[in-house]
């Protein structure tokens, strides 16, 4: 018999996976070219080249003793160093390779940050919409998460209502910039509202309140667009990186955690750090991804790809009369449904096979995210489905 708690996640099993599968089906039926799978974030753009032939010279010249066998559960010092020194020449910053721990994903990323600073009971404010594994990750260490919704209309967060859901329970809050699933940025100006908030409060209660920064996707911006870099307004920050997206290799499981050096207790969180992800179960992060990182962390995918088929998917869907505020970063899209039951929408685009996800997925009912790193051709084919669905409900 499987535990109670465990029972509880099935039940919220993630509907972006389901799609994917659902979309698998359809495609032995009519086709893949024929079906226009937009469920999954799994990037569509090869790798730079310079990442294979990292890994290939590695696996070449280095010690096969010492590259196969266990790091510190921090990760291998001078990788931790580099992204010191990296970090210290982009953002100005005086890292060591001690604000650093290498994990498998920003999801382990995530986890061990929760498992080092929540206690139970202890509540995780999120801005939806937002990621919708965060509600498991946070009821892994038995947290509670506390939704505050965005404004609709910019989808930055509602700042009134943030202050409102502050608590002498919260314990931390997360921020996915840009973000998933809406593609936008938070401002600066969000940023330092956020921070300064969390000051107050911080100074309310007498201990701090920790800002998580999930980053997965800072290089993937469009028309210029910056992204704050957050421990510039906010000393108790952590940041969670992945290279998933910006070097396109989602299987292999690498990125990290960044403690501000200026956050309360650093010493400890970090040493916490380095036992949680042993005691998590990932002992350290693949050892060939760990030494990839210094060839490669200068670098990105190329993402023209992905910023044609956002301009032509966003002209295609607001000229068919659909309303989205148009991504700035990531490759999502999160438009209004034509009817408020987000999830008989996504069903009935099915019929046209279309492959949306409900935006309820994401705390945000009445919106559904549609992934574009596919082909081009998928988002120009798609066209006449997104038509035939907006026919649907315009009778």
């Amino acid at each position: 018999m499987v535990s109670e708690k465990m029972k509880t996640f099935m039940t919220g099993n993630s509907a972006i996976r389901a799609m994917f599968e659902e979309g698998k089906k359809m495609a032995k039926v009519y086709g893949s070219e024929n079906v226009y799978d937009f469920s999954l974030g799994n990037p569509s753009v090869e790798p730079p080249k310079e990442v294979n032939e990292a890994a290939i010279n590695i696996l070449r010249t280095a010690n096969p003793n010492s590259l196969h066998g266990y790091p510190n559960n921090s990760g291998y010092e001078d990788v931790r160093l580099h992204l010191a020194l990296r970090s210290n020449s982009i953002h100005g910053t005086d890292y060591s390779e001690k604000n650093y721990v290498i994990t498998t994903g920003a999801a382990a990323a995530l986890n061990i940050i929760l498992k080092v600073i929540l206690d139970p009971g202890d509540e995780v404010i999120v801005f939806a919409p937002y990621f919708g594994e965060y509600n498991n990750y946070v009821k892994n260490y038995d947290g509670i998460v506390v939704p505050v919704m965005a404004d609709l209309s910019t989808f930055q967060p509602d700042l009134s209502s943030f202050e409102q859901k502050l608590s002498d329970k919260t314990r931390a809050v997360i921020i996915n910039t840009p973000n998933n699933p809406t593609g936008v940025v938070y401002s600066e100006e969000t940023i330092k509202a956020i921070s300064l908030i969390l000051d107050n409060k911080s100074r309310q209660t007498g201990k701090p309140v920790y800002l998580i920064s999930d980053e997965p996707y800072r290089e993937l911006v469009y028309d210029n667009i910056k992204v704050p870099f957050v421990p510039d307004y906010y000393n108790n920050t952590f940041v969670a990186y992945s290279y998933s997206k910006s070097l396109s290799i989602p299987g292999e499981r690498i990125g990290y955690v960044c403690v501000n050096s200026a956050a309360d207790g650093f010493d400890e969180i970090v040493s916490c750090l380095n036992v949680a992800n042993r005691i998590l179960g990932f002992v350290n992060a693949p050892t060939i991804w760990q030494k990839v990182i210094p060839y490669c962390s200068d670098l990105s995918v190329d993402k023209s790809v992905y910023e044609l088929n956002r301009k032509d998917l966003y002209s295609q869907l607001c000229g068919l009369g659909y309303e989205c505020v148009k991504p700035q970063g990531a490759f999502y899209m999160f438009p209004k449904t034509l009817i408020p039951d987000d999830k008989e929408f996504c069903n009935a685009a099915k019929e046209f096979r279309l492959l949306i996800v409900p935006g309820s997925s994401f705390g945000c009912p009445g919106f559904c995210r549609i992934s574009y790193c596919v082909s081009h051709d998928t988002v120009i084919n798609s066209y006449e489905s997104f038509k035939a669905l907006k026919e649907k409900f315009s009778r």
